[in-house]
């Protein structure tokens, strides 16, 4: 089990680990009880973002509907529409040595699809999690649990990664959205 991180906390991912190349970042939740007749159908999602913090490329945002960067360094595995099961929900593969210049930040995201019409928010979502794993040995190096802190909001920054010095870090973020994907859009300089 790796390094287990509290909000607002960061961790150097490849300082002391030069051997990191590709991370697997994942995302993991339960729904509380639930009558509302619809699933729960969160989607993950990737914003690559500059110096500023924006995203410049309608292309640098990976989700359900873009599953791969252009430059191959990032990869969305697939839209789970329900949660089921146990693990990880919903899986982004990094390869830091493929990240463009371009791309400082890489901020991942939680949201919940059609929050208004189903009448859902994160208040209903339990044992949200992020984890990253070394994807050459499997190793977990790192989780962050989300915790309860959250009940109106639709949309959640969960953590980013960064590039520092040439090295990659860590930040447990935690930041809740209400508004859903298009907040989250609005929020990294995307139109929507």
């Amino acid at each position: 089990m790796g390094i287990v991180l509290k909000k607002g906390q960061k961790i150097d991912l490849t300082k002391g680990n030069a051997s990191l190349k590709k991370i697997l970042i994942g995302l993991g939740w339960d729904t509380n009880k639930y009558d509302g007749g619809y699933d729960f159908d969160l989607d993950a999602a990737a914003f690559c973002c500059g110096e500023d913090g924006m995203v410049h490329n309608d292309l640098d945002f990976i989700f359900y509907n873009n599953l791969k960067h252009s430059s191959g360094a990032i990869e969305h595995l697939g839209d789970n529409l329900t949660g089921d099961g146990d693990g990880n929900d919903e899986e982004i593969i990094i390869d830091l040595s493929l990240i463009p210049q371009n791309i400082s930040r890489i901020n991942f995201t939680v949201t919940i699809h059609e929050p208004e019409e189903r009448k859902q928010n994160f208040g209903q979502v339990s044992n949200a999690y992020v984890r990253v794993v070394n994807s050459d040995n499997s190793q977990e190096l790192l989780k962050y649990d989300l915790g309860e802190d959250f009940s109106i909001e639709t949309a959640i920054v969960v953590a980013e990664i960064y590039r520092y010095n040439e090295e990659w870090k860590f930040n447990a973020i935690g930041s809740g959205f209400q508004g859903g994907l298009a907040a989250l859009c609005r929020n990294f300089g995307l139109n929507v």
